[in-house]
């Protein structure tokens, strides 16, 4: 499969990139930054685009059957870059009908209880509240659109660099708790979650969930 890769220069997209290389694709890195382009490209193709710019995406998702978005508004950036990001992605999709857009998104709009969220419940200490926010906006602008086949990928409350065992739970809205009360996932058995959905689409036009 085409599979390009939009952020695969970041914590959970270099999860994704190499998963993705793992199983097989032919992989298209795509990265903002010049400079960050590895000069050991593991076999891949890399392109420059800015998934601020929709213009910019158009030209670097053609003949992609797959694009998956692992975008970071980066440490100390405006929040808000999420919200347009995904504006910009479904401008961009939208001028390619039929190419598959996935999501890694984010956790605070996951359901604790019914009709309650994580932002809801005051699970996210004030100083940080602005990007849970933002990215549940980003969620209601995909939830909105019905012409891009999209697939939003929230991860547990905590994501971290760790172990591929496998062995996780999947969830649509709601929150994956363990036995232990924690909602955790690592970086790689997040990344071996989203290319399942690559392979075996289960949820277009939906937003699911992972956890231990």
């Amino acid at each position: 499969m085409n599979l390009g890769i939009i952020g695969a220069t970041g914590t959970i997209g270099s999860r994704i990139f190499k998963e993705a290389l793992g199983r097989g694709h032919k992989v298209t890195a795509i990265a903002r930054d010049a400079s960050r382009i590895p000069e050991d490209r593991a076999g891949a193709a890399w392109k420059v685009g800015d998934a601020l710019d929709p213009n910019s995406l158009v030209e670097v998702i053609g003949g992609q059957d797959a694009v998956i978005c692992a975008f970071s508004q980066g440490k100390g950036g405006d929040p808000q870059k999420l919200v347009q990001v995904a504006h910009s992605l479904l401008d961009a999709f939208g001028r390619r009908p039929g190419l598959r857009l996935l999501v890694v998104g984010g956790a605070g709009s996951l359901e604790v209880a019914p009709g309650k969220t994580v932002i809801d419940a005051g699970m996210i200490p004030q100083e940080w509240i602005a990007i849970p926010i933002a990215a549940r906006d980003a969620l209601a602008v995909f939830r909105q659109n019905t012409r891009v086949p999209w697939t939003y990928f929230s991860p547990a409350a905590s994501i971290a660099p760790g172990e591929r065992t496998g062995k996780f739970r999947l969830e649509n809205d709601k929150l994956v708790v363990g036995a232990d009360g924690k909602s955790a996932i690592s970086c790689e058995d997040f990344a071996m979650a989203m290319l399942d959905e690559v392979e075996h689409p289960l949820h277009i036009g939906k937003r699911f969930t992972i956890g231990y």
